[in-house]
């Protein structure tokens, strides 16, 4: 298949131009060609590599091997962009094999002639490296990185995909089977991790390391010493033996115990990198290929490209959100409590708002417990050098305590982390609107009560919204901005310019009972817990849904949770819904004994919780607790778009998404009930038009 075959798959894509220039290395090394990656825009929409971006940058190759007057080739982005792997436009458009794994051999075809040429190559990456960029790189004979990059990665397994255009044989022949692992399968399962500039210096899959400020400059001085001799690269030797292959087992151990099978990528991933120990590069690059033919052509890839989709395009443009104009300054925020929770929320607003932040509480000993957890915190992100002295001396004087709600006086935002009751939080609501001015915004991070509610009692309940983070606050990024009855414009407004400063993806919620995510997990969570409660043994129960690949199986979920806010949620939820949400007794009853951890240190389930768990004589089939999982999630789904709590269905899945982890191999909750027919056989149409049939 021709490249320009491919290329009228990708009618939509931003070209990513090659732009070669001649430079003249310093110390007399000679003449270097130095080749610019550089789609146009700025850096907010990086380069990719789609078919045209590659013949690009193959016509600048082949310009420069046909040259006898250079000494080297080097190979750069625009300002903070490298590149950022190929352009997934055109993939949904692939139709068969032939056009996918012609797309996989096009990246091959062009990168490779960067390590095959007859003069040294070098990769000078300058800003953010992903994917096809990270492979490019690779390709090349030597790679120099700057200390500023802010994030390098192969992110193609978290997709549905492999490194398909040389990864997964190149990085584990330069840095080793384990180190690469991390770069292509553990980073992309841990929420898409990514490094820095310094990591991969560290990692030796840069050989060398330069500031910003004079990157290209101090690039072309080391590949000048290394042309001409005066600078020898050392590379430590790869254990290809025993070693190689203990990791490779430990990685299909831990790829299986997380997704069970769920997702074919991660594992084609390790077979691609156990290989690598043995085959030769044309092998692995024919390998590559196969696998990116078979994994364009699978639905979970379509998913993946969907849920990318949301957390790319969706999360950047919140439905329902006010116009921004209306959104007021925060100069001050106030956090009712000094628990962790409050703790979480005082140190990322100093951080990202950069503002004051004082912390109340009943007591001394707790304010100072809270502050010195947020001082703490701070000095952990300066021992890993996420921030200099003179930032940490900073947020440490910006969050303080007050024994007194008048330290909210001149606060803009104020927002409570008290226990879940309603009139605790009503008092609280009083007392704060009592010191504070009638613009300020009262926030509550309440997980299931009425915002309505809250604020009946307020002179100014138009002020009042929900702002639910989950836990832990730095790490997982949703936001369920909640409005209320009388939640005015402004005050929403605000609340989305706030999420959007703390760097959250935010979501407009209706005030219902546990809004979108606490809502269905709860409801997900109580269907196993009514087999257990019925007689099926917990472990049977928690082990029916691993086909579906979660982060975490229900009853793992619930010792995070804890069982007593697992059982308020609960009560909350089946004092609105009765006939679709339960409370476990049994649950009850490990609540009442006080336990808050389900499983033994060995994660078999506590023997006292095992036997609190016990009773009941109507046991069920693993598939049969999945099957009415499912079934119930789809009915809840489409009530909660009956009634209005979000604005669609893609809502849904991004909350479940970036609030409770749920795999990009499904898309979320509502294409993965698509594609197994749960939602037409339960609401009679699915949840996305052109879903497909049941498999």
């Amino acid at each position: 298949m021709r490249p320009s075959d491919i290329s009228e798959l990708f009618e939509d894509e931003v070209v990513t131009n090659a732009i070669s220039r001649d430079v003249q290395l310093p110390y007399g090394a000679g003449t270097a060609v130095l080749i610019t990656l550089d789609n146009g825009h700025d850096h907010t929409k990086p380069n990719t590599f789609g078919p045209a971006g590659l013949l690009s940058l193959d016509a600048q190759i082949e310009a420069a091997k046909a040259r006898t007057d250079i000494v080297a080739v080097a190979i750069t982005g625009k300002p903070f962009i490298f590149a950022v792997g190929a352009d997934l436009t055109g993939i949904p458009a692939i139709q068969n094999h032939e056009q996918a794994r012609a797309i996989g051999k096009l990246g091959h075809d062009v990168f490779r002639k960067l390590g095959e040429l007859d003069v040294p190559t070098f990769a000078l990456i300058n800003g953010a490296a992903m994917g096809g960029g990270v492979e490019v790189a690779l390709h090349c004979t030597y790679r120099t990185v700057s200390s500023g990059v802010p994030a390098f990665a192969l992110p193609e397994t978290f997709l549905g995909l492999v490194p398909g255009w040389g990864g997964t044989h190149l990085l584990p022949n330069l840095i080793g089977a384990e180190k690469a692992l991390k770069i292509i399968i553990d980073n992309p399962l841990a929420q898409n991790k990514t490094i820095k500039g310094k990591q991969v210096f560290e990692m030796g899959i840069a050989d060398a390391i330069f500031e910003p400020a004079d990157f290209v400059e101090e690039s072309l001085r080391w590949a000048a010493q290394v042309v001409k001799g005066d600078l020898e690269v050392e590379r430590p030797e790869v254990d290809k033996g025993k070693a190689w292959d203990d990791t490779i087992d430990m990685a299909r151990f831990t790829v299986e115990g997380k997704l069970h099978g769920a997702a074919p990528a991660p594992a084609r991933a390790i077979e691609l990198v156990a290989a690598a120990k043995t085959t030769t590069r044309d092998e692995g690059f024919a390998a590559e290929d196969q696998a990116l033919a078979d994994l364009i052509m699978s639905p979970e890839l379509k998913a993946g490209l969907y849920a990318f989709d949301l957390v790319q395009k969706r999360a950047k443009r919140p439905a329902g959100a006010p116009d921004k104009s209306l959104a007021r300054p925060i100069t001050k925020v106030g956090v009712v409590g000094a628990g962790l929770m409050a703790g979480q929320l005082a140190l990322l607003f100093a951080r990202r708002l950069d503002v004051p932040v004082v912390l109340t509480d009943l007591d001394q000993e707790r304010l100072d417990k809270g502050v010195s957890y947020v001082h703490g915190e701070v000095d952990k992100l300066l021992g890993r050098g996420r921030v200099n002295q003179d930032k940490a001396n900073r947020l440490k004087a910006l969050v303080t305590g007050s024994l007194t709600k008048d330290a909210f006086s001149d606060a803009d935002f104020v927002i409570e982390a008290v226990f879940e009751k309603m009139e605790v939080k009503q008092q609280v609501f009083a007392e704060v609107e009592a010191v504070v001015s009638p613009e300020a915004i009262l926030a509550t991070n309440t997980s299931s009560l009425s915002i309505t509610e809250m604020a009946s009692k307020l002179k100014h309940p138009e002020r009042v919204v929900g702002f639910h983070f989950f836990n832990p606050v730095a790490v997982l990024p949703l936001l369920e901005i909640v409005r209320g009855e009388k939640t005015d414009e402004a005050s929403l407004a605000t609340a989305f310019a706030v999420a959007k400063q703390l760097k959250k993806t935010s979501v407009l919620c209706k005030d219902a009972p546990a809004f979108v995510v606490n809502r269905l997990l709860t409801l997900f969570m109580g269907e196993v817990l009514s087999a257990v409660d019925e007689g099926t043994e917990p472990e049977v129960a928690d082990r029916a849904v691993a086909p579906l690949g979660l982060p975490m199986s229900p009853l793992m979920l619930l010792q995070l949770v804890g069982p007593a806010v697992a059982m308020h949620v609960a009560e909350t939820l089946h004092e609105a819904y009765p006939d679709r949400f339960s409370v476990s007794p049994q649950l009850a009853q490990i609540v009442e004994a006080g336990k808050t951890e389900i499983f033994a240190p060995d994660f078999s389930i506590d023997p006292k919780v095992k036997e609190l768990f016990s009773g009941g004589d109507n046991p069920s089939e693993e598939s049969q607790i999945l099957d009415r999982a499912l079934r119930a999630l789809a009915k809840e789904i489409q009530l909660m778009l009956d009634e209005g709590v979000v604005a669609e269905a893609a809502d849904i899945d991004l909350c479940l998404i970036t609030g409770a982890g749920w795999p990009f191999h499904t898309g979320g909750i509502t294409p993965y009930l698509d594609k197994v027919g749960v939602s037409t056989e339960v609401n009679g149409k699915p949840f996305h038009e052109g879903a497909p049939k049941a498999l």
